[in-house]
């Protein structure tokens, strides 16, 4: 996209929706997020930002230690446009880093904390980083991709235990702790930064709209990962539609689950705290006991979760004993299992709150494309457009408009679409013309504007000349009671093209007394004769991005 700016594109009228018309408009003036943050820090700097574990750090505090650290990786050299890769699960030293490397114009790099050296070189290299911010007990993995990436020249690593409290408030998990004593030797301890190195006085101006402030690389569900080139505006311009959208609650606090290295997870543990100046709870990872005492012992309001999490705190025997009548506003996506009106039902029933599919977007829009209205949801679609996007569908052959309940491939534009992949000009042609972000989704709008989302282009199945879309196999088997989790791929069959195989994870209480054959014969009485499954395979777990995006490539390999 040019240097167009939020004010001149034209708001989505949804029809039935209370937000036809509305314009995103910006809490704190229209500026990048680093600045918002040390708005806080100047205005309220003893209030509390982040907790971790029990360690609370106020914005003051996360101010201080950014413009520190921000010092330091100038003094390395690092200015406008460098990338920065950041490595390292959930921890307050993450956020530090985020807006460090964005107060100086640089580019934030995530890396997933799963990856091994092998993938790691892959993105550094790809990205042409300069620095990098990563965990010690990490270091292995860095330290075998470090010869693979030439213009690789500052490595700091990070020390999850300097920000666990001596007496922690929450279970910590083991790999937290299990972790170095000291840095590596070839690398800068960050926590000696931060104590020594004296704030950067003045940050450079940010250039909003055109500046790049983060390449995230796409989970590679198709192909090697790209890494998708967002501005500065792109999470301001997000924040504020959310914000507004699902009517959050500013000075409120939530809780951060999802991986910060993904898009969801950042725009939730990152970029909305700051915008909205709320207090956040991180957690590493999930847990549900440890989830349902967070949310009950620090009165959380908000938390973006995935189906699966919901389902697991409802079947936790002592769930009861938590309080979890704080919480107003749970966005939940429908990544291994489907959000459906009886999850719903049963969660609302425990806690109050009107749990909805999130929203729909992918890392190329910085996400949450749409929002769903609390008063008129219609389960099972994605929502409506929030302020400022627009989407359209189009016909997968003549790439022309198509009207309401027609199924076509999903566009979307608005002023947070990325400016293209790094280095990958011809894909950039392919999924970015005149602005619109062509997502290679199928999906199509209702007479109401809500978007259904029905699948990926690439993972059709074609069975005697039908369209079969993995997620409708795997929403119809999620009615059969033995059935925790489902995903369907396509595999070579003679007569009728293709066939949906199906890998099903049961629930606990059904293995051994459930045979495949007894699922294929349900999904015969249940599905088109074309649609149900031939074959079925029994797994532990199913392949997924930290963010619980199933990875049905590997299914296939």
């Amino acid at each position: 996209m040019s240097s167009q700016t939020q004010a001149e594109f034209n708001p989505v009228a949804v029809p039935g929706s209370a937000w036809a018309g509305e314009t995103v408009e910006y809490l704190r003036g229209e500026k990048p997020l680093h600045e918002y943050l040390q708005q806080h820090a100047e205005e309220v700097p003893d209030r509390r930002a982040y907790i971790y574990y029990g360690t609370e750090l106020t914005w003051g505090e996360v101010g201080d230690k950014v413009r520190r650290l921000a010092a330091y990786l100038s003094q390395q050299g690092v200015g406008k446009g460098d990338r920065v890769a950041l490595y390292m699960q959930n921890c307050p030293q993450y956020i530090i880093a985020h807006y460090a490397v964005q107060s100086l114009g640089g580019i934030v790099t995530p890396v997933n904390p799963q990856y091994k050296a092998a993938e790691i070189a892959y993105q550094l290299s790809n990205a042409e980083v300069c620095a990098l911010i990563a965990a010690r007990n990490l270091y292995p993995n860095v330290a075998q991709a470090r010869d693979q990436v030439p213009t690789l020249n500052t490595i700091l690593t990070v020390a999850y235990g300097d920000y666990l409290p001596a007496e922690p408030t929450l279970e910590i998990p083991g790999e937290l702790l299990d972790e170095p004593d000291q840095a590596p030797a070839d690398t800068v301890d960050l926590s000696q930064v931060l104590r020594d190195t004296a704030p950067l006085a003045e940050l450079p101006a940010a250039d909003l709209w055109n500046g790049i402030g983060l390449m995230t690389f796409t989970s590679g569900t198709t192909g090697r990962p790209k890494g998708a080139m967002l501005s500065y505006g792109s999470s301001l311009f997000k924040m504020a539609a959310s914000f507004q959208a699902n009517r959050l609650k500013a000075d409120g606090i939530g809780l951060a689950i999802a991986p910060l290295c993904h898009i969801a997870g950042m725009n939730m543990g990152v970029y909305m705290p700051v915008y909205a100046r709320r207090s956040t709870v991180i957690l590493a990872r999930f847990d549900p006991e440890t989830t349902a005492r967070a949310l009950h012992q620090y009165r959380c309001d908000m938390w973006y979760s995935i189906a699966p999490m919901n389902r697991a705190l409802l079947d936790m025997p002592n769930i009861r004993d938590y309080d979890l009548s704080s919480l107003i506003n749970n966005p939940a996506t429908s990544f291994g299992m489907p959000v459906t009106e009886k999850l719903a039902e049963e969660w609302k029933a425990l806690t109050g709150c009107q749990m909805h599919e999130a929203s729909y977007g992918l890392s190329e829009t910085h996400t949450s494309d749409t929002f769903m209205p609390k008063d008129r949801i219609k389960w099972g679609s994605c929502g409506v457009p929030v302020a400022g996007n627009e989407i359209r569908i189009l016909d997968m052959e003549s790439k022309t408009p198509l009207g309401p309940n027609q199924s076509g491939e999903i566009v979307v534009r608005n002023p947070a679409v990325f400016k293209g992949y790094w280095k990958r000009d011809e894909a950039t042609a392919e999924t970015l013309r005149d602005g619109w972000v062509h997502t290679g989704d199928v999906g199509y709008l209702d007479e109401d504007g809500y978007l259904f989302f029905t699948g990926r282009v690439k993972e059709m199945i074609k069975c005697s000349g039908y369209s079969v879309f993995p997620e409708d196999v795997e929403a119809l088997m999620q009615d059969h009671p033995a059935v925790a989790q489902s995903a369907a791929i396509g595999i070579p069959d003679d007569k009728r093209g293709e066939t949906v195989k199906l890998f099903v994870v049961l629930k606990p209480e059904h293995k051994g007394k459930v045979s495949e054959q007894d699922l294929i014969d349900w999904a015969r009485e249940h599905m088109a004769a074309y649609k149900y499954p031939r074959h079925i395979a029994f797994i532990d777990s199913l392949p997924a991005t930290p963010a619980g995006k199933v990875l049905r490539r590997l299914l296939k390999d």
